[in-house]
């Protein structure tokens, strides 16, 4: 259920909204780091969501401007909405890919780019995670699912 003010369903959601919900991504994206709580690239989600899509508490969709072209990667994203819908994962675009690349290390050995669009945030092992960001970018995404707007963007603020 929607507990939402008459002006807030009318409307979208604030730019100030935004940036809170895009600083919170990164908090959790941040913490989740460290903890070994995320799985980068397409193929990767893929497999991870397979296995155990119980664990995931978050899928990010990164594109950007030349990504729209992308056939390919556009079914590769339809495909993983509708898994991600079908099993009550929240999902979230991000259009600054190269904010997300500085935050999760856009690298692999190697020197050779990670493919980030597609990042996963997984459950730490044995235990579920409770974090204050992650609530609120959960909430953020019910409450855009109450929009009708069940893919919502955003973007990550400038490092």
């Amino acid at each position: 259920m929607c507990n939402m003010t008459f002006e807030e369903l009318s409307g979208d959601q604030t730019t100030e909204s935004m940036d809170t919900v895009g600083k919170a991504l990164e908090e959790v994206i941040s913490s989740a780091l460290p903890q070994g709580c995320i799985t980068v690239g397409v193929y990767e989600a893929a497999k991870s969501l397979n296995v155990d899509p119980d664990n995931v508490v978050l899928c990010l969709l990164a594109t950007d401007e030349e990504d729209s072209q992308d056939v390919a990667l556009q079914i590769h994203f339809t495909l993983i909405q509708a898994f991600c819908c079908e099993n009550d994962i929240n999902i979230l675009r991000v259009n600054n890919m190269r904010c997300l690349a500085e935050l999760v290390g856009g690298v692999k050995q190697g020197g050779e780019p990670m493919d980030l669009h597609c990042v996963l945030v997984t459950n730490p092992h044995g235990s579920t995670w409770k974090d204050p960001a992650l609530s609120k970018v959960n909430g953020f995404c019910k409450e855009s699912r109450c929009l009708d707007q069940w893919v919502p963007v955003i973007n990550l603020p400038e490092r």
